[in-house]
């Protein structure tokens, strides 16, 4: 493996659909968006899912209002399975495959290459993997209504 590049697997317990639409919603990624100790206002927050098409967030740092904004353009945008991006600051190409596991379960596999040695820092991975676990808390929370 490329040492720049990482790969995270979960399993989520929700259809697939939904983890999808988590993904490209604004309305659900202002919940999740981000690790732990930053919001993601929705009013930040562009989605156009298409080959092309704007990503852009900006993450507020909870305890000094710090600003993180990032940009990028999808390069694949294939609903439900997956989703790529190139963030235009880094060039790092972000690449979620979801794969059902049946009717209720969710397979995610995230792959970033070309990453940032920044990002590389053990201490950076905890803080992407506590944005893994807010999205599985929210997703815990509206699964349910997806039955």
């Amino acid at each position: 493996m490329n040492e720049n590049t990482l790969r995270f697997t979960r399993i989520f317990e929700a259809p697939r659909q939904l983890v999808f639409s988590c993904m490209v919603e604004p309305e659900h990624l202002t919940h999740f968006w981000g690790p732990a100790g930053v919001t993601t206002p929705l009013d930040t927050i562009t989605v156009d899912a298409r080959v092309g098409g704007a990503f852009t967030t900006v993450m507020v740092n909870n305890r000094d209002g710090s600003t993180y904004p990032t940009s990028a353009r999808y390069v694949e945008v294939t609903p439900p399975e997956r989703l790529s991006w190139i963030e235009d600051h880094s060039g790092m190409t972000v690449t979620i495959t979801f794969t059902e596991l049946g009717s209720r379960r969710t397979q995610v596999d995230i792959e970033q290459t070309n990453v940032p040695e920044p990002m590389l820092d053990p201490a950076a991975q905890a803080g992407f993997l506590t944005s893994l676990d807010r999205f599985e808390t929210y997703l815990a929370q509206h699964a349910g209504a997806h039955r």
